[in-house]
């Protein structure tokens, strides 16, 4: 079995599984599938030991009280009502201006993408867009990203890309480039709209996922850096890239060391700069160069 048809059946498994009766129609547009290919789903759901079942109205769930492995799967993958409240409650809670509050949103929509998250104050162009690209990943196909907003360009334009995996954060997409014959990630908030084609990936062998560094820089290069951190500047890091916890420690003098590598300079000489007084370079002379061509750049 291929993995593609995996995350769509353990998608689909995770779905109805949710102890809610789904209407057949909806799975089918939410998943991008035919009925067919919903109807063998469950078939092997059912060989499995599922017990799934079916209303008047025509709609599906998995009943999750008739077998252990059933209950064991429900109570893993998903939410009560209670839980689902106290969810929303928390994400909601956490600082607007944080951006782990919109990631989690994102990945939680990613994942369960039906009643949980449809409440969650995502915009409904951006849960479209998330869920056209799962659908174009699931199904290996290729597609337009429609008037994709370029930062480096300064242009809108149409993409043609095959996209095949979200960055860890879920505010970017993997693709490879048709045109560029690169890969490349794109901003998933930049783009417009996503139309799925019919013809699928051609260039599997170069899907390739390069490094996401703690600033939420992506690439295939790894540069060392080492930064001499007050706790303000240190405390400031983790709030706004909370992965960079893993790579600070304390130090003499009440400072902090950040010990770790980036594909990219401009996040992090972005973070020195809005705390310049706050931060040493200890490590990393390409840094410090690209440090102080910024700040030429800054006072011309």
């Amino acid at each position: 079995m291929d993995q593609p048809r995996i995350v769509r059946e353990l998608q689909l498994l995770m779905l109805l599984a949710n102890n809610r009766y789904m209407n057949k129609t909806d799975v089918c547009r939410h998943f991008g599938f035919s009925e067919r290919t919903f109807f063998r789903y469950l078939d092997t759901f059912r060989e499995a030991g599922f017990a799934v079942k079916r209303n008047e109205y025509n709609v599906y769930r998995i009943e999750t009280s008739t077998n252990k492995m059933s209950r064991q799967l429900s109570e893993l993958l998903h939410f009560s009502e209670e839980e689902e409240t106290i969810l929303r409650y928390a994400i909601d809670s956490i600082d607007p201006d944080t951006k782990s509050k919109e990631s989690l949103k994102k990945k939680l929509y990613a994942l369960y993408d039906y009643k949980v998250i449809s409440d969650l104050g995502i915009g409904k162009r951006l849960r479209q867009t998330i869920r056209d690209l799962a659908t174009a990943i699931a199904e290996r196909k290729q597609t337009v990203l429609v008037g994709y907003r370029s930062g480096h360009s300064n242009t809108t334009t149409d993409r043609l890309v095959e996209p095949y995996a979200f960055t860890p954060d879920h505010d970017q997409v993997w693709c490879y480039e048709l045109d560029s014959h690169m890969v490349k990630t794109f901003k998933i908030s930049r783009i417009q709209k996503v139309n799925i084609l019919e013809a699928s990936w051609q260039n599997e062998n170069l899907h390739k996922t390069g490094f996401v560094d703690v600033f939420r820089m992506h690439g295939t290069q790894r540069f060392p850096v080492r930064l001499r951190l007050s706790v303000r500047a240190a405390s400031l890091l983790q709030e706004e890239y909370p992965l960079s916890t893993s790579f600070l420690k304390e130090a003499e003098g009440g400072y902090f060391l950040l010990e770790t590598d980036v594909c990219r300079f401009e996040g992090v000489t972005r973070f020195i700069l809005g705390l310049y007084d706050d931060i040493e370079i200890l490590g990393g002379d390409d840094l410090r160069v690209h440090v102080q061509y910024k700040i030429k750049m800054l006072n011309r």
